[in-house]
């Protein structure tokens, strides 16, 4: 299957792969563990001392390659929120300001744990981010449409993009950017990427979409194998069909097969 056939299966389900996920053997141990021993947390030295609660935690928010920076995550949930002065923010990492917002012992104290919505949320997105994960071994490229469907509408600047090296990822492939864009001054990324998108356009749903399907073409012919790259209109078939009630060829099909004309 291709990157957007693939991603597509899994998106127009999302709740029957998610629920599937949950029960997963390890993805079931570990949330079964999370939720009889989170409300023994009472601290930020306690959720960070505890390598399991810490581990699902870090998971959730995406941070799951960070679980070694046990010294620098406790500050962080130490010092909270309440200001822009914050290690949260100084950061400038998404994921672990919203790691620090959900766990804010700095203004909730020993309560902070025992919210029944934030446990709902965290194991949600724990079992999120382990769909997202288990696909992205089969093709990375689905892994990343997942997390971009999820995380970019949420966005608010071309900052939030560049400070997220998978949505980063996904943008740069779309549009041809090469990474080596990197090691340029932040403010002139910034403007550049401001010249090709709008970042408000990823909160329209069909607008989004045909990102993800531009990006999935690229993705294809970069990274893919002729067979995937020659079924590029196949996937502008699924995507198109999928928004035009009709049963004609959407506007959705017809952009992404422009933009991967395009390049």
């Amino acid at each position: 299957m291709t990157t957007l056939s693939s991603y597509l299966s899994i998106a127009r389900d999302a709740a029957r792969w998610q629920s599937m996920t949950a029960k997963a053997p390890d993805v079931a141990i570990q949330t079964k563990y999370f939720e009889a021993n989170i409300g023994k947390a009472t601290n930020a030295e306690g959720l960070v001392n505890n390598q399991r609660l810490f581990a699902y935690a870090m998971k959730a928010f995406g941070l799951g390659d960070r679980v070694y920076a046990k010294g620098l995550m406790k500050q962080v949930l130490q010092q909270g929120v309440g200001s822009a002065t914050t290690l949260a923010y100084k950061l400038n990492d998404p994921n672990i300001l919203a790691f620090a917002k959900a766990f804010d012992f700095a203004k909730n104290g020993a309560q902070t744990t025992s919210s029944s919505t934030l446990v709902k949320s965290v194991i949600d997105q724990y079992t999120r981010n382990a769909l997202e994960t288990d696909q992205a071994q089969q093709n990375g490229g689905v892994g990343l449409a997942l997390y971009f469907q999820r995380k970019a509408p949420a966005i608010t600047s071309v900052y939030g993009l560049l400070a997220d090296k998978k949505l980063l990822k996904v943008v740069q492939t779309a549009l041809d950017i090469s990474p080596m864009t990197a090691v340029m001054p932040i403010d002139r990324q910034a403007a550049m990427l401001s010249k090709k998108i709008k970042v408000a356009d990823f909160q329209d749903a069909t607008k989004l979409q045909s990102f993800i399907a531009r990006f999935a073409a690229q993705y294809d012919y970069k990274y893919g194998d002729a067979a995937a790259t020659g079924s590029v209109y196949a996937n502008a078939i699924l995507l198109g069909a999928s928004q035009d009630s009709g049963g004609g060829v959407g506007g959705t099909l017809l952009q992404a097969m422009q933009a991967y004309r395009a390049y």
